[in-house]
């Protein structure tokens, strides 16, 4: 019999009864709203070091290191997310015991993935964006921004790991908080730093890990004040041999994932540096617009997979494809508005970023091609977000690999040199590489034997 005390953890027990369309909304909006607030941190400097420093500033900011950080950072961010699921199962499971020992390794799993990923990312960031042709114009302020957005890593995991342990148990309100909190620390921070102390790229990135430590203190005050299975105790953050090993093996594919996928990403951003600063800095414009996008797109995948973890856990495998695809029609829907919105606002949303008309319009072209696309991607988010919520995280790695990653370096590689001159062309392995994986992704839920291994792993 479980305690009152216990209970108050959250409400996250209701998920496994009740009308699933409004659930999983109950979700979605506090994840959507909370990506919403962590894209505004590199959009605001963005913003910010465009309108105020130039077009190599906004080119240094977004060009190039996001999807350098989004390597490295991505890495870990994907592992860490072993931990949610399985804290997820044992939360819906009410195993208490276990969903204690799983939050404090997850805890130490950020300490030391953070010291890892600043010192990686110091070290690394240099030699990749040389690799990645990033113009001679571009490169040093590329090289400060990243080293000092590094130093803010142990803070940044915390952040991550410590909100993905409350949604894990249903509390997506907190974590989304905390962003809003940090989020305008970080743009006071920016007008101060940058505009006031005109101190460019790196006022930028110096506002975003103070920012960012914001955020990670408000999280271990919340998991310190929270009563079992959440509470935090320093004295027991230690990585469990056992559970750590349940992490790795669910949370490593994802990771993995991640990895391929900015792999492929830089593939592609060295080909687009090598069409000269306007053109990278008017991609990096769209890039920060069709955000908007990946954070809908993204916080259906984040509401699916925690949702499917906790009815998994306690057995209600007949609310797990119900939710799937509901979800799936969800985010279909939202989809195709946002999609029409990008479209008709696209020219007012790039003037806030530029005021250049050569760079609007290389964002004009890119924007057109793409949006359009997006609802083809639906698919891969929603399948491998509940996959991953069931513990299938191996398959979904797999399948990314190839559809997706290996694709587009053969594509952008062996493709796109037919026509060298063509930028919209060797974009086209974007919407190509998506249809493929899509496909892949619902063959493989169909044919539902990935729910038979799922229980038999979990012994359910």
């Amino acid at each position: 019999m479980i305690g009152k005390k216990q209970r108050t953890v959250s409400d996250g027990y209701g998920i496994t009864e009740g009308v699933i369309w409004k659930q999983l909304l109950s979700f979605f909006f506090p994840i959507l709203l909370g990506t919403f607030f962590q894209q505004l941190y590199n959009t605001a400097d963005a913003i910010i070091v465009g309108k105020f420093v130039g077009k190599e500033a906004l080119a240094a900011v977004g060009g190039g290191t996001g999807t350098l950080i989004n390597l490295i950072v991505g890495f870990f961010v994907g592992l860490s997310s072993g931990a949610t699921v399985i804290l997820s199962q044992f939360y819906g499971a009410r195993n208490h015991k276990q969903a204690s020992r799983t939050v404090h390794t997850a805890v130490a799993l950020a300490v030391v993935g953070g010291l890892l990923l600043m010192t990686v990312g110091m070290l690394a960031s240099p030699v990749i964006l040389r690799w990645m042709s990033t113009p001679a114009d571009v490169l040093g302020l590329a090289v400060i921004y990243t080293r000092i957005y590094f130093c803010g890593m142990v803070p940044s995991m915390i952040y991550n790991i410590g909100s993905g342990v409350l949604r894990a148990v249903g509390d997506s309100r907190r974590p989304l908080f905390f962003l809003i909190a940090s989020c305008m620390t970080n743009i006071v921070l920016d007008v101060v730093l940058v505009v006031g102390l005109e101190m460019g790229v790196a006022g930028a990135a110096l506002a975003t890990i103070l920012s960012q430590a914001v955020s990670a203190a408000l999280v271990i005050v919340t998991l310190l004040r929270s009563p079992h299975p959440l509470r935090l105790d320093v004295k027991q953050v230690r990585l469990h041999g056992d559970l750590l090993g349940k992490v790795v093996r669910i949370g490593l594919p994802a990771g993995l994932q991640s990895v391929m996928y900015s792999l492929s990403n830089l593939v592609i951003q060295a080909a687009i540096n090598g069409f000269g600063t306007n053109l990278m800095a008017g991609y990096t414009a769209y890039s920060k617009m069709d955000g908007l996008f990946w954070m809908t797109i993204n916080a259906f995948g984040v509401a699916i997979t925690t949702f499917v973890g906790m009815n998994f856990g306690a057995g209600r495998f007949d609310r797990v494809k119900k939710s799937i695809r509901v979800c799936l029609l969800m985010a279909a829907g939202g989809t195709l508005a946002l999609s029409g919105m990008l479209l008709l606002l696209g020219r007012p949303l790039l003037h806030l970023f530029t005021d250049e008309n050569v760079v609007i319009q290389h964002g004009l072209m890119v924007q057109r091609f793409l949006v359009p696309t997006f609802i083809t991607y639906v698919c891969i988010e929603v399948f491998s977000g509940a996959l991953r919520g069931a513990g299938d995280s191996f398959v979904p790695m797999v399948m990314t690999l190839l559809g997706v990653c290996v694709l587009r370096v053969i594509w952008v590689k062996l493709i796109a040199p037919v026509r060298a001159d063509s930028f919209l062309f060797m974009l086209a392995c974007y919407p190509i590489s998506w249809v493929l994986t899509s496909a892949l992704f619902v063959a493989y839920y169909l044919a539902g034997g990935w729910i038979k291994r799922c229980r038999a792993k979990a012994g359910v």
